[in-house]
């Protein structure tokens, strides 16, 4: 029952190599994934409905009356589905940024649900992939999974070693980085000029981006607000919604996003 504790179960998540995922559409996302299946545990309404799931995941299947299940698990299992998958290796930061031409970077998101749905947000418009700081909230924790729709598992993602350092890499890589701020004086995004690589920084739910990451961002860039609904005080949007615009206009058709490879037309 401790395991209802948020920190502790992070903790044991993290360390023992596993997660939750909750909702059949959500287990067979990650399973499509490739994230091997420990166990699962089904409420009896669902049975029948999960039958082959249950049998397809060549793993322990353990079925209980909703009750049950709720008073083990310590919330509500409205899908009547949990597996405990096993995480797999997260490849580095390099090996996100290779392949890469449009990507979204996290600074110390804490909120689980806002990490998901920005998931979601970067999935569903085209980014090529997530990087996220240090200390940003874990994208496998139960929340994050449910709230993307197993968004988590459709683009790669991979976490900076080091805070300080961590821009550096990108901007060696050839990222130009466009720091999204509420504040109006920046460049609109509609406006900036992208580059063949361009990464977007979001910061954190209350303070935003951090001094030193506007600093070492090449723009600082912003959605225009209504100046009607600033004056009644609504100065941004927050960071879930701003995502979303702002990945609209990052991958939207006609913005360049193609690199000139080793020997193509136009390369070095």
């Amino acid at each position: 029952m401790r395991l209802t504790d948020a920190s502790l179960r992070k903790s044991l998540e993290a360390a023992r190599g596993l997660f939750v995922a909750e909702g059949e559409k959500v287990i067979r996302r990650g399973i499509a994934a490739g994230y091997p299946v420990r166990s699962m545990l089904l409420t009896e309404d669902k049975l029948a409905g999960l039958a082959r799931l249950a049998a397809d995941c060549g793993a322990p299947v353990y079925v209980l009356p909703a009750q049950v299940a709720q008073e083990l698990t310590g919330y509500q299992v409205h899908r009547g589905a949990l597996a405990s998958m096993a995480r797999r290796a997260l490849p580095s930061v390099a090996e996100i940024l290779a392949p890469a031409t449009r990507l979204i970077v996290l600074e110390d998101l804490v909120d689980h649900g806002n990490v998901g749905a920005i998931f979601r947000c970067a999935a569903a418009f085209g980014a090529d992939g997530v990087v996220l700081s240090p200390r940003c909230a874990d994208p496998l924790y139960r929340r994050a999974v449910k709230v993307s729709m197993g968004a988590v598992f459709a683009i790669p993602y991979a976490r900076m070693t080091h805070w300080h350092a961590g821009l550096a890499q990108l901007r060696s890589a050839g990222f130009r980085l466009l720091a999204l701020t509420p504040d109006q004086s920046a460049v609109p995004l509609e406006d900036t000029t992208l580059g063949e690589r361009a990464a977007l920084l979001l910061g954190s739910e209350g303070d935003g981006l951090s001094s030193r990451w506007l600093h070492d961002a090449d723009q600082a860039v912003c959605i225009p607000m209504s100046p009607a609904a600033m004056a009644l005080g609504v100065d941004s949007l927050n960071v879930v919604a701003a995502a979303a615009v702002a990945c609209h206009s990052l991958m939207r058709p006609g913005r360049p996003r193609t690199r000139s490879m080793p020997g193509e037309s136009g390369s070095p």
